[in-house]
C-alpha cells in the first residue's frame, strides 16, 4: 500500500482513543440539606429588624445547640442545633416571607404572626417545611392568592393567615388538610365561593371580615 494513502487511512481514523469513556451526565440538582444555622442566619440577614430584637442571634458560638438561645427558637434537643419552633410574634420584623426558612427542615410550627412582613405567601413554604403542624401568618401585610400548595402542608393542625390583604378565592385544596383543626381567614380582602368542605367543618367567624365571601357558613348561598 503506497505512503499517501496510509496516511489518508490513518486522517480517516476518529482521534479518540478506543478505550475512551463517554463524557458522564450532569448530576441532578442535589436535594436542599437541612442546616439550622444557615438557616436562622438568612431569617435574620433577610429580614428588617428595627427593634432589635433578633440581637442575641450572633452566630460567634458555634458550639451545637447555641442557636437554641436564640430569642424565639425552640430546639427539639438542647445539644443539638435543629430548630423545633420558630416564634418571632410581635418581635416587628420587616421584609417578605425569607426563602433560607428551607434549611429548617425539621420545624414543625412556625409563627411569624403580628409583624410588618409584605409580599405573597411564597407558594414554597410547605416544600421548605414539610412537617409544619401550626402555622401563623397573621397580622401581616401579607399580598396576593392563598397558595394552592399550602394543601402539601399535610400535617398541619393551624392555619392563621388573618389580619393581612390576601385577595383571591379561597383554594378548594385547602380541605385536602384532613388534620386541619384551627383555620382562621377572617379579615383580608378574599372573594367569591368557600369550599363547601371548609365551610362544613369551621366556623363563620373563620371567614368573617371578607365581603366579597358567600356561601356557608358566612351566607346561605352564593348568587
Amino acid at each position: 500500500m503506497s505512503p499517501v494513502l496510509l496516511l489518508l487511512l490513518a486522517l480517516a481514523l476518529p482521534l479518540t482513543p478506543a478505550n475512551a469513556q463517554p463524557a458522564p451526565a450532569p448530576a441532578p440538582a442535589s436535594p436542599v440539606k437541612e442546616d439550622d444555622v444557615r438557616c436562622l442566619r438568612g431569617v435574620k440577614s433577610g429580614l428588617r429588624d428595627p427593634n432589635a430584637r433578633l440581637s442575641s442571634w450572633t452566630f460567634t458560638n458555634t458550639t451545637p445547640g447555641a442557636i437554641c438561645k436564640f430569642a424565639g427558637v425552640a430546639c427539639w434537643n438542647l445539644q443539638e442545633s435543629r430548630v423545633l419552633a420558630l416564634d418571632l410574634s410581635g418581635f416587628g420584623l420587616q421584609g417578605v416571607v425569607p426563602s433560607p426558612l428551607k434549611y429548617c427542615l425539621s420545624t414543625t410550627s412556625l409563627d411569624l404572626s403580628n409583624n410588618s412582613l409584605s409580599g405573597p405567601i411564597p407558594p414554597a413554604l410547605c416544600d421548605w417545611l414539610p412537617y409544619l403542624v401550626s402555622l401563623d401568618l397573621s397580622g401581616n401585610r401579607l399580598s396576593g392568592p392563598i397558595p394552592t400548595e399550602l394543601a402539601n402542608c399535610v400535617y398541619l393542625n393551624s392555619l392563621k393567615l388573618n389580619g393581612n390583604v390576601l385577595s383571591g378565592q379561597i383554594p378548594a385544596s385547602l380541605a385536602r388538610l384532613v388534620r386541619l383543626k384551627s383555620l382562621d381567614l377572617s379579615h383580608n380582602h378574599l372573594q367569591g365561593q368557600i369550599p363547601p368542605q371548609l365551610g362544613a367543618a369551621f366556623p363563620k367567624e373563620s371567614f368573617s371580615g371578607n365581603p366579597g365571601l358567600c356561601g356557608p357558613p358566612v351566607s346561605p348561598r352564593c348568587n
